[in-house]
């Protein structure tokens, strides 16, 4: 099992249609996937057309003796699985704050799901709290999001700065571009620069897209309604390069 964390403390980012396209990407190429929407606005779970209902509310996810089973919801997917958002997931830094290894009870929550899925996607909060860092341990990739732009590039130098300090073991941090217009001089120059100072730097760019911004309207990932345009082809290829570099 591979967990991917989509994370960025800047949002604007297109880090949910990051989260939603990659796992249905990764469900189409036949890998059981899940996607766990943390987030509390619930965009992922709106996307994939579940309800955004916990019972018992988030709490109930870190009390519940029956382990994270319980929580899962099918989508209209084959292969792809949906732990839905909840409102009071705004609260679940202090749900967290109330339990023993606070730090460490995503990781626990997810590890009873190993033998029964290859890929988990978490959708993130923009935030860096106790959540980020349940998420940033739990994680094996970390997939962040970068507008071509300074105030982007900013946040990017934050959480690898965050990450250095929390000494998180075993976490791969992969940035990549996403909405980039290269008919602009200053994504061209961005772009070009970023990869010579940080050569972690995916290769592969998510283009800014009407396609995207059509999920709202569609309620689906953009493969789905829009399989040969340019985001629904460069999702796929940034599983395959994600997927290559750990192979490596």
């Amino acid at each position: 099992m591979t967990v991917f964390a989509i994370f960025q403390i800047k949002g604007g980012v297109g880090k949910t249609a990051t989260a939603v396209n990659l796992s249905y990407c990764s469900a189409t190429t036949g890998s059981r996937s899940l996607l766990w929407d943390i987030d509390p606005q619930g965009a992922a779970t709106y996307y994939f057309r579940v309800k955004p209902k916990i019972k018992g509310g988030g709490e109930k996810l870190f009390r519940n003796k029956k382990g994270a089973e319980k929580f899962i919801k099918g989508s209209d997917f084959e292969y792809l699985d949906v732990i839905p958002a909840d409102f009071s997931y705004r609260n679940m830094d202090l749900f967290l704050g109330d339990h023993k290894n606070r730090t460490q009870r995503f990781d626990k929550f997810l590890s009873p799901l190993k033998e029964e899925y290859e890929n988990i996607f978490l959708d993130c909060p923009p935030s860096m709290s106790l959540v980020s860092e349940n998420v940033l341990r739990a994680a094996d990739v970390l997939l962040v999001p970068v507008i071509p732009t300074t105030l982007s590039l900013r946040t990017l130098e934050q959480v690898s700065e965050f990450c250095q300090s929390r000494r998180f073991k075993n976490l791969k941090i992969m940035p990549f571009f996403s909405m980039m217009d290269r008919r602009r001089k200053l994504h061209r120059d961005i772009v070009s620069g970023l990869h010579e100072s940080y050569p972690d730097v995916l290769k592969t760019a998510i283009p800014n897209s009407s396609f995207v911004e059509q999920m709202g309207v569609h309620r689906t990932p953009v493969g789905e309604y829009a399989p040969k345009s340019a985001p629904a082809r460069a999702y796929y290829t940034l599983l395959d390069e994600v997927q290559g570099r750990l192979e490596t």
